[in-house]
């Protein structure tokens, strides 16, 4: 494992420097600053997590390292020859009707002659089979997610940027991917909130303050990394509320001796000047990322009876890619939850959007009842509209202050409230989606992996929303310790016969 400064916890020398930001800068405009003159660097064989809140920046630093963007001030200095390739969190929608063989030639600025073996070696890696003329769109979030992995590594980069890669992955995905980078051997950077999966290769943590704007380097993983933090945060408590009691002490003396007269009240003025030297020790303690508050999803009060009927429903054959169709008695009534398991490819998103969009065949709603649809990609989300609009646009009766009430409990507040849905970080869509839910009062609740974007730190308070929530749900996630928060009351295994 690598210490902060990329040397060998058993004294071997420093590894060599790939890429140094050095006094970075930046800013989109002049109302949304990311960084403030940041210095850190990556050593070449180092896997690196970048960690922060939604809406900090992480993803600006990664198209800062690739030259996607521009610094206002400082440099970002690769080394020469160093090859980055970046997996981003989706398929861009330009790349989304190419072919599998289109969507890896656009990964490289030439032509590239005899591709096709390429591919299958990258393909193999991430465990996916792709027919190399199917066209991208028609693959689920998760093989989707797999498509991204590879075409980074078609590119066999010194640098490799991950950002979000276990969003979307089932189970095994998670282990493929998790495999394959401890056996990696090149430089490597990931964005993520899963924590078992950074603990399991991570040698250090950059962590992005959302409040100072700065990169804080720590070595270790995740968990080290929240070790460090709240040892730190308990040194300054400890040092503040000493200094607290000294400071009270002397200004009750500075009073006494005020009142006195005379020569006391030099000893009172110097004893003031001491109390001002003693705030100005006093430590700037660390302010956590927030956390958004405790949500209730209200439920359509006046359902009676169903709520949703599945007789049939429709998966995919993942090696022949064709529909099966299977018959099922199920159905669903207030207070009741349903988990839908399978592997990706089998067709767990389509299910749900037939269901959400009421076209499923063999699944009826019940008349009358408003569907709240969480999808993986936003895509319900209008990304012209501004958050206000968006949110406004779900209400029942257009309320301005409840709307902003329960916008702020989603950290989303006055900086955000104007800005458009297409602007926003991955995780920020997601907490307007939950906002949405909130303000639309679903009597059926339809939710396609909601923890993906989304801050560890929230992941809890979500969960408990969920729990409690007393219409009808049907919810898809791969993160078990998030599934086992919540009250489920049946589980629909598409993968069984």
């Amino acid at each position: 494992m690598a210490d902060k400064k990329g040397g060998d916890q058993n004294g071997a020398p420093p590894r060599e420097i790939i890429t140094r930001f050095e006094e970075a800068s930046f800013e989109y405009g002049h109302n949304h600053p990311i960084l403030d003159e940041v210095s850190f660097s990556i050593r070449k064989g180092m896997k690196v997590t970048l960690m922060g809140q939604n809406g900090a920046g992480k993803s600006t630093i990664f198209k800062l390292i690739t030259g996607e963007l521009k610094l206002n001030n400082g440099r970002v200095l690769n080394s020469r020859g160093v090859s980055i390739a970046m997996a981003s969190q989706v398929i861009p929608p330009a790349l989304r009707e190419r072919t599998v063989r289109e969507f890896f030639e656009s990964c490289f600025p030439e032509k590239v002659y005899d591709i096709d073996p390429k591919i299958d070696a990258v393909l193999e890696v991430v465990n996916l089979h792709a027919p190399k003329e199917r066209i991208i769109s028609s693959f689920s979030g998760g093989q989707q997610a797999r498509l991204l992995l590879a075409s980074a590594l078609i590119q066999d980069p010194d640098l490799l940027l991950l950002d979000e890669p276990t969003n979307n992955l089932d189970t095994g995905g998670i282990e493929h991917l998790t495999d394959f980078l401890k056996k990696y051997d090149k430089s490597c950077l990931v964005i993520s909130h899963d924590a078992e999966f950074l603990n399991s290769f991570t040698d250090g943590v950059l962590y992005l303050d959302v409040h100072t704007r700065k990169i804080e380097q720590y070595s270790g993983n995740y968990n080290d990394l929240l070790k460090e933090i709240t040892a730190r945060i308990e040194r300054e408590n400890r040092k503040n509320a000493q200094l607290e009691k000294k400071i009270q002490e002397n200004k009750d003396k500075a009073n006494f001796f005020a009142q006195k007269g005379g020569k006391m009240r030099l000893v009172a003025k110097k004893m003031r000047e001491e109390i001002e030297e003693m705030e100005d020790d006093k430590a700037d303690v660390r302010r956590e990322d927030k956390t958004i508050r405790p949500f209730v999803i209200p439920s359509q009060p006046e359902i009676l009876g169903d709520v949703i009927t599945i007789t049939s429903y429709v998966t995919i054959d993942p090696k022949k890619h064709v529909p099966v169709v299977h018959n099922k008695s199920l159905s669903l009534r207030k207070k009741q939850h349903l988990l839908l398991r399978g592997p990706n490819g089998i067709g767990k998103t389509t299910l749900l959007e037939a269901l959400a969009s009421g076209k499923a065949e063999g699944a009826q709603i019940a008349k009358g009842v408003r569907t709240g649809y969480y999808r993986q990609d936003f895509s319900t989300l209008n990304f012209d509209h501004s958050v206000r609009e968006s949110l406004l646009s779900v209400m029942e009766k257009q309320d301005e202050e409840r709307m902003r009430a329960v916008a702020a409990g989603f950290l989303i507040n006055a900086d955000h409230i104007n800005k458009k849905i297409g602007v926003l970080s991955e995780g920020q869509k997601g907490l307007v989606a939950f906002a949405r839910l909130v303000l639309e009062r679903p009597g059926l609740l339809i939710l396609d992996e909601p923890t993906n974007h989304i801050n560890f730190r929230h992941l809890p308070v979500i969960a408990k929303a969920l729990d409690q929530y007393e219409g009808a749900m049907i919810m898809v996630s791969h993160v078990p310790e998030f599934v086992s928060q919540i009250r489920i009351d049946e589980i629909l295994d598409l993968d069984k016969k």
